[in-house]
């Protein structure tokens, strides 16, 4: 049955739902699966995201996220840009071929013009040899253009779950908070020529399989060009927490995200995937085993380590005292147990994206 399935040349939301319900032996054939489509579209290469931290100052309150608004646990903090600069050459010196660099939600021209700034300092530094991701939230179309200008050439903005409905219960009902608003800013990235990242949380609370499957079907419809997407870790310091006994067991949401980064490789064949550090929070191989089900892109943390305790999204997050150094060596050994190697010196670029802009190369 899951063969048969799995040989289909489109899934259906109905397949999805039935997929995601696999259990311990039907999963391995739908992970076999995802690991040829992997190998077939995009390669055994796995491509570094050196990751920033930049700043946990942040102007939205979602329920789920420890440096909400609302939280006054977190000691708030901003990078100078001497700093970023000095991680970012780091990342060019040890040929990690790209960086995303991530903040709370600020849109404040004065943030603006600082990123347009940065963004300059940071390719004077490296020969403009890197490939920049920005995940900086909601912006006008008219910032993120600006931002492409100045050298972004990828952007990750979360959706963390399509179902609209969902997205209220994880969200304040607030001007500041609009789910139109969040797939608006999608399109708009996409006029600004960015390679457009998105992702969703799995195992939230009130969440169904049927959203999954939707989830999936959404990134489909929405043509996206990279995901980052795991398995949703509570944090004690959000309004969500109320919810943990009503939650999946940590080993199920596992297993559900990493049945989802496969069957979202069988389905979105040549997009990249991270494999996230949410994984290794629940598992100590976690991204071992996204990288095997299909993942290629993973994001050593280089964020200078006074900052990072300050950076918890949620909670028991790894590699909080690793310094950059450990951090690259450790996933390198991490990549290669897996058979796959690691792409030095490439950005990684999604092929989607080429693919789009050249429909007939």
């Amino acid at each position: 049955m899951i063969e048969s399935i799995l040989s289909k040349d489109e899934l259906t939301r109905e397949d999805l739902v039935m997929l995601l319900q696999a259990d311990a032996e039907q999963r391995n054939i739908i992970y076999k699966k995802a690991a040829q489509v992997k190998e077939q579209y995009v390669g055994r290469k796995v491509y570094f995201r050196g990751l920033i931290e930049m700043s946990n100052v942040c102007s939205k309150n979602c329920f789920y996220c420890g440096i909400r608004s609302g939280n006054t646990s977190p000691k708030r903090y901003s990078l100078t840009d001497d700093e970023i600069v000095d991680v970012a050459k780091f990342a060019w010196e040890n040929k990690y071929g790209s960086l995303a660099i991530q903040t709370g939600e600020v849109d404040t021209k004065e943030f603006v013009l600082r990123v347009e700034r940065l963004l300059d300092k940071i390719h004077r530094a490296t020969n403009s040899e890197l490939g920049i991701t920005l995940s900086m939230g909601e912006q006008t179309e008219e910032t993120y253009r600006r931002w492409f200008e100045h050298g972004a050439s990828r952007y990750l903005l979360r959706i963390e779950t399509s179902n609209r409905n969902l997205y209220y219960k994880l969200h304040p009902n607030d001007k500041h908070h609009s789910f139109e608003q969040r797939i608006e800013c999608l399109h708009s990235l996409r006029r600004a020529g960015y390679q457009v990242g998105t992702g969703v949380m799995i195992g939230l609370p009130f969440q169904t399989i049927g959203d999954l499957a939707d989830d999936l079907m959404w990134l489909r419809n929405m043509d996206i060009d990279m995901v980052g997407m795991g398995p949703y870790v509570e944090h004690p310091d959000t309004p969500l927490w109320q919810y943990r006994n009503q939650l999946l067991p940590l080993e199920e949401r596992f297993n559900l995200g990493i049945k989802m980064i496969a069957l979202l490789r069988i389905i979105m064949k040549d997009i990249n995937i991270a494999a996230p550090t949410a994984l290794q929070a629940i598992d100590p191989l976690g991204r071992e085993k996204g990288i095997k089900v299909g993942a290629n892109v993973v994001m050593p943390n280089i964020t200078p380590g006074t900052y990072r305790n300050d950076y918890k999204l949620y909670d028991n997050k790894p590699c909080m005292d690793d310094a950059a150094d450990d951090c690259k060596n450790c996933l390198e050994a991490r990549i290669h147990l897996t058979g796959d190697e690691v792409g030095y010196g490439e950005q990684g670029n999604s092929m989607h994206y080429r693919k789009r802009q050249m429909p007939n190369v």
